[in-house]
């Protein structure tokens, strides 16, 4: 046998197996080049056959920091904080206020406190407050956005209009469409009721339910599953053609008011902005207005929410109104105001104020260009 010679290194005797496969195909510079995806080693030393993924994502973080900074993310976030906001602190007026408009208890605001600390203690002037506030957010949110955004366009949309002054000829008449008639911020008010009326009025109904029938309805799983069981999805729509109705020129009057005050305020003051006690004053004679205007249909619609609990449901609207001027003359179709006024006043102008604080917070000076 012929010895080896001593200078020439010892060879290891190798098999092929999957592990050096592997590290062959992704030791080469080529695939790490064009893939993203390394499988971090086998060496022989190691039994372990298992390999490792190191995936690079991308970075979304500016997309989404730039999509945050929009506009009409800014005004859809300022809405639902100053709801949430303005409803956490108003919460016990919601609740004498809904209790007086369908006629529950005494007649008497105080009155109305004091039976409810009674029979609830403290925490019962909250109750349903938690839904209140699951749909506050949304609804706030939406309809502030909604008014935002629908005025924009439309004032957009007639300034383009007025000049190209379109018109059609038939024969010897000519028919022109002037827009100069239309108000971009009444637009605005009536979309913006009108669309948050319709995703949120489900939550509306059962707030409405947990604050008049706590005993019936104890909980927001209780309340949701008696609502359903005994009408079906239609159930949770209770009342909406009068809301609707009601809405439209609530919602018209309270932004067109508030638009209004605040831009003839800032002109006679020359001033750029309100001041946080201004828009808190401007806001609540917003709500005052409007509230006077549309308070009959509130009461309508109200009757018809919870008209069931009571044995006697309207059929539709216009039953509701002559029933309350039947059994209590035409100043039934007020009954409840005042405690309406306390809570929409301060209501309405503590979420203005709120509201464009937050704009200030999250948007800046854009908000006001």
């Amino acid at each position: 046998m012929t010895q080896k010679s001593p200078s020439q290194p010892q060879q290891r005797k190798s098999f092929c197996t999957m592990a050096d496969v592997y590290g062959v195909i992704l030791d080469s510079p080529n695939l790490h080049k064009n893939l993203d995806l390394v499988f971090l080693g086998h060496h022989h030393a190691k039994d372990d056959d298992s390999f490792q993924f190191d995936f690079k994502l991308p970075d979304i973080r500016r997309p989404i920091t730039k999509f945050v900074r929009t506009r009409e993310v800014g005004e859809f976030l300022s809405g639902a904080l100053a709801g949430a906001m303005t409803k956490a602190v108003l919460a016990p007026l919601e609740t004498i206020r809904t209790r007086m408009v369908v006629g529950v208890g005494s007649r008497k605001i105080s009155g109305s406190f004091l039976e409810v600390i009674e029979k609830q203690g403290w925490q019962g002037l909250w109750a349903g407050n938690a839904i209140n506030m699951i749909r506050i957010v949304p609804t706030q949110a939406i309809e502030l956005g909604t008014f935002e955004c629908v005025k924009r366009v439309m004032t957009s949309a007639k300034e383009k209009w007025s000049k190209e002054d379109p018109s059609v000829q038939i024969g010897h008449v000519k028919l022109s469409f002037p827009l100069s008639w239309l108000s971009p911020v009444a637009l605005g008010g009536a979309a913006a009721g009108f669309v948050s009326t319709l995703v949120c009025h489900p939550l509306e109904v059962l707030k409405d339910r947990l604050t008049v029938s706590p005993d019936i309805y104890p909980n927001l799983s209780i309340a949701v599953s008696k609502i359903y069981k005994n009408g079906g999805i239609g159930s949770f729509y209770s009342g909406l053609s009068p809301t609707l109705i009601g809405m439209l020129p609530y919602s018209t009057c309270y932004y067109f008011m508030y638009d209004t005050i605040k831009k003839s305020y800032c002109t006679a003051q020359n001033k750029k902005a309100l001041s946080r006690p201004e828009m808190l004053l401007i806001g609540a004679l917003s709500g005052l207005t409007a509230s006077t205007i549309s308070f009959p249909l509130e009461v309508a619609r109200k009757r018809l929410m919870v008209g069931a609990l009571q044995g006697k449901c309207p059929p539709h609207m216009a039953a509701a109104l002559s029933e309350v001027v039947r059994e209590e003359g035409f100043i039934g179709l007020y009954r409840g105001w005042g405690a309406s006024c306390l809570k929409v006043m301060p209501s309405s102008g503590i979420t203005w104020m709120f509201y464009e604080a937050w704009k200030d917070v999250l948007l800046g000076d854009k908000h006001r260009e």
